[in-house]
């Protein structure tokens, strides 16, 4: 009874403030898993997270040495993180202060059309076995990749982008980013992926894809000029032989299904 009693009236001094205080470190917290999931940051977090709740009961224990030890630990880690991990760190500001979808201010008819063109692309350009890399930008701002290639401020178009990757044009090599309903840039160079655990069937293509992906949350298609597969990669991770269908359901799901910031 006496815990009960106590419990009742420490809910009784809880305060509105105090509420919105613990909301807010929640949200915060929440997101902040968000923008590291998927990240070699995400388990680096999960370490300190021990690390925090160690030191705590080695406070509470009176656990002088041990808990000077940790402390000082997480001193010296905070340092490291910033140092290490610092374009996941960029990513998340960037998440944070910059909204962009793929065709965030469009109607879902102009969605709808700009798939079917960059459906019709991909798939042409896979019979013919030429190879081809484009980037949806969506919630993390591709300026800086942008800044590398040539810039067209282009419609979509099947057309358009058939012949971008036609071999010895002077835009084929590289990558195409596109920003809403728009061929932004051609000829874009993208940071190659560092992991090991990429198939060593997958090439420089492949690879600069995966790089991307890890780096932002752009979605991004590849058509293997040995093979003609097309393959999509998002969050670091590659999916595929993908033929029209399949591509046309994954970019729809991509575009309005995933509940991406829409612009006001």
């Amino acid at each position: 009874m006496n815990f009960l009693d106590n419990f009742i009236t420490s809910l009784m001094l809880i305060r509105v403030t105090d509420v919105i205080d613990i909301a807010i470190i929640a949200f915060v917290v929440y997101k902040l898993f968000s923008l590291l999931r998927n990240t070699r940051a995400e388990q680096v977090l999960y370490g300190l997270i021990f690390v925090l709740i160690f030191a705590s009961i080695a406070d509470m224990l009176n656990l002088n040495t041990v808990s000077w030890v940790m402390n000082q630990f997480l001193t010296v880690s905070l340092v490291f993180i910033i140092v290490v991990f610092q374009p996941e760190l960029r990513t998340g500001l960037e998440r944070i202060g910059r909204g962009r979808s793929i065709f965030g201010s469009e109607k879902n008819m102009r969605n709808e059309d700009s798939i079917k063109e960059i459906v019709s692309a991909m798939s042409s350009l896979s019979r013919q076995k030429i190879g081809a890399l484009v980037v949806l930008e969506r919630e993390v701002g591709l300026s800086d990749i942008i800044e590398s290639g040539t810039m067209l401020e282009a419609d979509i178009s099947s057309e358009l982008l058939i012949n971008i990757f036609i071999p010895n044009t002077p835009l084929h090599d590289g990558a195409v980013i596109i920003r809403k309903n728009t061929i932004t840039a051609a000829a874009c160079y993208l940071p190659l992926s560092q992991s090991n655990t990429i198939a060593k069937e997958l090439g420089t293509r492949h690879r600069a894809a995966i790089g991307i992906t890890e780096k932002s949350d752009a979605v991004v298609i590849i058509v293997s000029e040995e093979t003609g597969n097309i393959s999509v990669a998002e969050n670091g991770v590659i999916n595929r032989y993908f033929d029209e269908e399949s591509l046309t359901i994954r970019l729809r799901n991509e575009i309005s299904e995933k509940g991406l910031k829409k612009d006001e």
